[in-house]
């Protein structure tokens, strides 16, 4: 089968990603073997590939956002699913289930965590393996492009809406508008809230309004009124300082990025007092998954994709990385072969 590897981390301009030939996977015990239908480019893949995050398994594919058919089962899968069936594949992979964090609900902070495209295989390739018990069952509605940016893009922008602690009806302001944001914000809007989205791209500002933002303006920009949330999507330390200055007292800063550059020094009185608050986002619980897509099967989202072949995924992280295209991009392989 075709699959990307990431032979040296590096910048995407240098080519630190590989097409090769390699031997269709086998499903280990508890495992599903899916057929590759849709991956969607994160920019977390992004960071894999640059080097960003550091290498957890040499030579690794990248790709979390899967859609895929189940063409095979490993012994001991359990019988959630069948073949024939649509699953998706998530960013969490394995959880030890034992430790403080597994017990008390917070999956997503296990140290023994292990992630798809980073520490074992993703779905940069026409074939790849899921544990059944992290496999995700997915809504009617859509097509198999338009599911795929909901694997991670979706379900951590919900996340980070989760963690900014938006009160009903309250004020949101989003930073950066790509795949995640472009879902949180409809999610936002579903649940009552008013939206205010800061982005430098004039067709994000664009895309934004379309989709209901009461504004849309540059990436440091303020909003017109004060907020009560907000989430930053962008990689970018510098707007933290814009963001918090931007909340009302007592609002919440939600970072949703895997990785962030440095952030400024914050002035206590203009960033922080008042109960201001600044709050990271690691990852997901599979309860999140969960509630994201069933969310997600009631309120159809309108998921602005834009397709690659699996050949030219080289092309989509440069196109990605150079903000290229507002929404989501994903790959389409071929048809399947064993």
């Amino acid at each position: 089968m075709s699959a990307w590897r990431v032979a040296k981390p590096g910048p995407i301009d240098g080519g630190p990603i590989v097409l090769e030939q390699i031997g269709v996977p086998e499903p280990a015990a508890g495992e599903l073997l899916v057929r590759v239908l849709a991956c969607g480019v994160c920019r977390t893949d992004l960071h894999v590939a640059e080097g960003d995050l550091p290498v957890h398994r040499e030579g690794v594919v990248p790709g979390h956002e899967v859609v895929g058919e189940v063409v095979a089962l490993g012994v001991a899968a359990g019988e959630e699913f069948a073949i024939g069936d649509r699953v998706g594949i998530a960013w969490l992979r394995h959880t030890c289930g034992q430790c403080r964090f597994c017990l008390r609900g917070n999956e997503n902070l296990c140290p023994r965590s292990r992630y798809t495209g980073w520490d074992a295989d993703g779905g940069y390739a026409e074939y790849a393996t899921v544990p059944a018990a992290y496999a995700l069952a997915l809504p009617q509605g859509y097509d198999d492009t338009e599911l795929a940016p909901l694997l991670c893009a979706g379900i951590i922008g919900y996340r980070a809406l989760k963690r900014a602690d938006l009160p009903a009806g309250g004020r949101l302001g989003i930073y950066g508008f790509g795949g995640s944001a472009h879902l949180a914000a409809q999610v936002a809007l579903a649940q009552g809230a008013e939206v205010h989205v800061m982005t430098r791209d004039p067709a994000a500002q664009r895309l934004a309004l379309d989709l209901g933002a009461a504004s849309a303006q540059g990436a440091a920009e303020p909003p017109p009124v004060q907020l009560d949330s907000a989430i930053l999507f962008a990689p970018v330390g510098d707007l933290v300082l814009p963001a918090m200055a931007a909340l009302d007292r007592g609002g919440v800063l939600s970072i949703a990025g895997i990785h962030l550059s440095d952030i400024p020094a914050l002035n206590y009185q203009r960033h922080l007092f008042q109960e201001r608050e600044i709050r990271s986002v690691t990852a997901n619980t599979r309860d999140d998954s969960r509630e994201f897509l069933t969310l997600a099967g009631i309120h159809r989202l309108e998921v602005t994709v834009h397709p690659y072949p699996l050949a030219a995924a080289d092309r989509a992280l440069r196109d990605l990385r150079h903000g290229r295209f507002a929404g989501a991009a994903v790959l389409v392989p071929p048809v399947g072969r064993r």
